[in-house]
């Protein structure tokens, strides 16, 4: 079958709403920027501790304030529909860049410690490779650190959804007891006190230094923090691609003389999927992971995840096991539910579950195997999957190779003085 007929009209079709666009569009528009770019994380230039001078200048430039014309990196784009941003907290240049700061900035906790980036380092994958959270004073956690990249995807935080957004799930460690040690009010007036945050927050935001201001600007900051493009998915737009158009190898030759665009564009996809190659093993786990390893019944989207909560027995023989979901909803079906993770850069956060149990994705592979520890409120998708060792390492291959991408490059210093 030639495609020909058929990629004529849409590429007609796709012409003729571009003509439409541009009666709405000025030429002049600027093109949306692709979250990951590294302009957006690279802080304001300069070197060594911010300046008073630094920051204004930064601030008199109003592009920086205009809300940001965005959109997601190839993977991600396919899970824009679940893009959740609150309305009073639009993504800008100036917030961006004060999240970036109050982050990885350690006088946010009460002995100038522990920052943000203390549990979510991007050295150790945006999580932390300890199997509990450590806060002030060495205080471990009752939980491992969740991830704080592609939360622009997911609108309830932590393991057990207890924020509702993440402009305050990027509060709640500052008054932990155990992660921050601090209070808000106390936390608002050392802010208060370091004129390049004052002028910042008073230059953004209407009411200026403000504990709900410093999660917006957290917020707007995690959200800019996206993965890459993976093999997976140069490879699943080259699988797309052909079955839209129908294409057969033998049909290749045919196709370069009768269609020349059609032909590039197949020739880009597969130089694309040739310079991000995944193993022979990666290829085999990618088949598993939506057939007889029935991954997918939960890591499944843009975001190799449902955004659900399940019960998958991690913890459930201890004598007081974490309740997690149950603790926020006391519906009986949530005990010990715990939020599906993203699968996205999974290789680069050991130890994994929610309780950092599990050191490595070979472990959580054969617990998934077994159909993970019984208990009354076990998930009906957790069942004994009987793969073979090498199935195991298959799947496990394909984590590791083909959902690993890019992570932006973000500037972990220049602070305020």
């Amino acid at each position: 079958m030639r495609p020909t007929n058929g990629f004529s009209l849409l590429r007609q079709c796709v012409a003729a709403s571009l003509v439409a666009a541009s009666v709405f569009v000025s030429p002049a528009m600027a093109e949306p920027v692709v979250l990951g770019d590294p302009s957006l994380t690279a802080g304001i230039p300069g070197e060594g501790p911010l300046t008073i001078e630094e920051i204004k200048n930064w601030l008199k430039n109003p592009e920086n304030h205009a809300p940001l014309d965005f959109e997601l990196p190839k993977g991600l784009d396919a899970g824009k529909a679940n893009i959740f941003i609150p309305d009073n907290n639009p993504i800008t240049r100036a917030k961006i860049e004060l999240g970036r700061q109050l982050y990885f900035d350690t006088r946010l906790s009460s002995d100038s410690t522990i920052s943000c980036a203390s549990c979510h380092n991007p050295a150790q994958g945006y999580g932390a490779n300890t199997r509990f959270g450590v806060g002030v004073g060495g205080q471990e956690g009752g939980r491992n650190s969740p991830v704080a990249y592609n939360r622009i995807l997911s609108r309830e935080q932590f393991w057990d959804g207890r924020a509702s957004t993440l402009e305050d799930q990027a509060v709640g460690p500052i008054a932990n007891p155990i992660e921050m040690g601090n209070n808000h009010k106390t936390c608002v007036e050392c802010l208060s006190l370091i004129p390049g945050y004052k002028l910042q927050f008073d230059t953004i935001f209407e009411d200026g230094v403000t504990i709900l201001n410093v999660g917006k600007a957290l917020a707007t900051f995690e959200r800019v923090l996206v993965t890459g493009p993976a093999p997976y998915d140069y490879e699943n737009e080259l699988r797309n691609f052909k079955k839209l158009f129908a294409l057969d190898l033998e049909d290749l030759d045919a196709l370069r003389e009768d269609d020349p665009e059609l032909y590039e564009s197949y020739v880009a996809l597969t130089k694309a999927v040739e310079q991000n190659p995944m193993s022979e093993s990666a290829r085999r786990g990618m088949t598993l992971f939506a057939g007889k390893a029935t991954c997918t019944a939960c890591h499944v989207g843009a975001n190799f995840t449902d955004e659900q909560y399940h019960n998958l027995g991690v913890g459930m023989e201890a004598e007081k096991p974490d309740l997690g979901r149950y603790e926020i909803t006391k519906e009986e079906n949530a005990r010990g539910a715990f939020k599906t993770p993203t699968l996205r850069n999974i290789a680069l956060s050991p130890p994994y579950m929610h309780d950092g149990s599990q050191a490595t994705l070979e472990e959580v592979m054969k617990w998934y195997n077994i159909g993970g520890h019984k208990n009354k409120w076990l998930s009906d998708k957790m069942k004994p999957l009987n793969l073979t060792d090498q199935e195991v390492l298959d799947v496990v291959a394909f984590m590791v190779e083909g959902l690993t991408g890019e992570f932006p490059q973000v500037e972990t210093g220049r602070l305020p003085k």
